[in-house]
């Protein structure tokens, strides 16, 4: 088992949604120090002076993980003042509304530096580390849509996708190394991913003046605190994958049992938004 009490976190995307709620869990359960970082500076001081309440060291830093020289620096100076690093929680994340004809490199680009080579970064700054002490765990946050392909999704799903490709394959190459690997794949969430999300023209006019956020909401069912929760009691297991929520749970289960029903209802999507685009 993964023993979270007096361990060093580290915690990417901190300053709200799943990322504040690890921070708090991890305080509560016993962790020695919580390093959280994220790109918002004001949600992520509100997050320190949460965890801080708690009686648990923690270190705040500004951090865009895109950016592999400020993660490895960030990294190196959690080793150097708290001793070692024992669990990273890549969790950052960015969401985009695109068709794939239609979105721009630059759109695409940001995505995937934060999504995919952010998790990366962070895997391979820690790693080293632990691999030389034969301790460690690495939990890489990916989605459900590390398992289907949703219209006007293609980048978040092709990051998703990957992260869940890195990871599964990392952990068969740690294996009996003292190193433990979890892919975490959340259905919907109560976080602010889609109300911060860009989206491209086309995909704006067709959805009118409907609230990307509040249609996220009405259709996400769990909550920061309880998809921490479950993330915290999966790695306490050494989980090698952790699903959150019944439609993670319902959805994958119909792209593995029925693929053709899943191409079909996913396909009608796509219809269905093409017909909107063009009206």
């Amino acid at each position: 088992m993964t023993q979270i009490k007096d361990q060093v976190a580290f915690v990417t995307g901190a300053g709200s949604g799943i990322g504040r709620a690890l921070a708090l869990e991890l305080a509560n359960r016993g962790a020695k120090a919580v390093v959280i970082s994220d790109v918002n500076e004001e949600g992520l001081e509100e997050t320190a002076q949460m965890v801080r309440a708690k009686q648990i060291n923690v270190i705040s830093r500004k951090l865009d993980v895109a950016n592999r020289e400020a993660v490895e620096d960030l990294m190196a100076e959690t080793i150097q003042t708290q001793g070692g690093i024992d669990l990273v929680f890549n969790n950052a994340g960015v969401a985009l509304a695109a068709n794939t004809d239609t979105m721009s490199y630059e759109n695409m680009e940001w995505l995937m530096d934060i999504n995919f080579w952010g998790v990366v970064h962070g895997t391979k700054a820690s790693l080293p580390h632990m691999l030389e002490k034969d301790h460690g765990h690495i939990i890489n946050i990916s989605s459900l849509f590390g398992f289907i392909g949703v219209p006007t999704q293609s980048a978040y799903c092709a990051s998703k996708f990957a992260v869940r490709g890195f990871n599964e394959s990392l952990a068969h190459e740690v294996e009996g190394k003292g190193v433990n690997v979890t892919t975490v794949h959340p259905g919907g969430i109560k976080t602010n991913i889609a109300r911060n999300a860009r989206m491209e023209a086309d995909v704006a006019s067709a959805r009118g003046n409907e609230d990307p956020g509040v249609a996220f909401e009405k259709i996400a069912r769990t909550t920061p605190e309880e998809a921490a929760n479950v993330i915290l009691n999966g790695i306490e297991k050494n989980k090698k994958r952790v699903m959150i929520g019944l439609d993670a749970h319902i959805i994958t289960r119909i792209v593995r049992w029925f693929p053709n029903l899943y191409f079909r209802i996913l396909g009608f999507m796509g219809k269905r938004s093409n017909k909107e685009l063009a009206a």
